[in-house]
């Protein structure tokens, strides 16, 4: 017999505001310890250093949390130039100092017109891409390095926001995969000194954006109070509300909940948000070219638990 996960039976999607100096899921396991939730996951890690916008998902939401891993990204940033690290920001071990030049925000803008667009990065040793198994940052942490291939990303935007010398302070909009402190550290060497990123705070991801978030400590404070924090909980289907939606009958839904497809009958393609006629969330389904919309990922609910 599977045991049974401790913890109330939860769902919903919780942005927190990450702190600094925590792992994402060190920061997901408070969160889901506050609540007392089963079961909970996140959409991609922050690094530890990094603060900033961490979408966590509880109970059902888990299973549409990967629909967000591909999703765009945006940040402020804060590079110091002529130091460099190991790690490429302030976690690592400074291994070169060098002169800060005279430079102009004219030439720091021609610099990041010049990484704006689809680019390739060499993603850094500490990282936690894997190489035969083992990630990167350990193999690095043992002092050894490996070769990375360069891999292909999309910056869409950097703009500068100050340069108050040694400090360059930017924000970037960019696609999944793409490596800021690598970003910083390519567009310093362009520039001649170098750089480490000494902060990083992620403002937006996929259609959440920061104003949404909340604080740990509020969380915490309001735990301690022994209010309900259920109320931060968004409906699982946030994660998932860049698909079309279909509204069902209860006929449908009974077949949806049940593993069976259901007529296509509004031509929709791709993954498809399915509601049944109470207008509640059921899950995902794909059209076929068949003309029928097949079940993906369905909700756990009263009437099919």
């Amino acid at each position: 017999m599977a045991r049974r996960r401790k913890g109330r039976n939860i769902s919903g999607v919780l942005l927190l505001n990450k702190p600094t100096g925590i792992s994402s899921n060190k920061a997901l396991q408070r969160v889901r310890a506050m609540l007392n939730a089963s079961k909970g996951g996140h959409t991609g890690n922050l690094d530890p250093m990094a603060t900033g916008l961490l979408p966590l998902c509880f109970g059902e939401a888990t299973k549409f949390s990967s629909y967000l891993l591909d999703a765009d990204k945006a940040y402020i940033a804060c590079a110091r130039l002529g130091q460099i690290t190991d790690s490429g920001d302030a976690d690592g071990e400074m291994i070169e100092e060098r002169p800060v030049p005279e430079i102009t925000e004219e030439q720091i803008r021609q610099v990041m017109d010049q990484f704006t667009g689809d680019v390739e990065q060499v993603p850094p040793m500490y990282s936690a891409l894997k190489q035969n198994g083992q990630p990167l940052y350990k193999l690095a942490r043992e002092g050894k390095t490996v070769e990375r291939k360069p891999r292909p990303v999309t910056i869409f935007q950097i703009e500068l926001i100050s340069w108050q010398s040694p400090d360059l302070t930017f924000s970037v909009r960019c696609s999944k995969g793409t490596y800021v402190r690598t970003l910083a550290e390519d567009m310093a060497e362009a520039l001649g000194p170098g750089a480490h990123l000494i902060s990083l705070h992620r403002t937006h991801t996929g259609g959440f954006a920061a104003d949404a978030m909340i604080d740990m400590d509020q969380l915490q404070s309001e735990r301690d109070q022994e209010l309900s924090l259920d109320g931060y909980l968004m409906s699982p289907d946030v994660l998932v509300a860049h698909f079309p939606q279909k509204n069902l009958s209860a006929t449908e839904s009974q077949r949806i909940l049940h593993g069976q497809d259901v007529a296509n009958d509004g031509n929709l393609t791709g993954m498809v948000r399915l509601y049944d006629a109470e207008d509640q969330f059921i899950g995902l389904a794909e059209a076929t070219d068949e003309g029928r919309l097949q079940p993906r990922r369905i909700v756990v609910t009263e009437q099919n638990d």
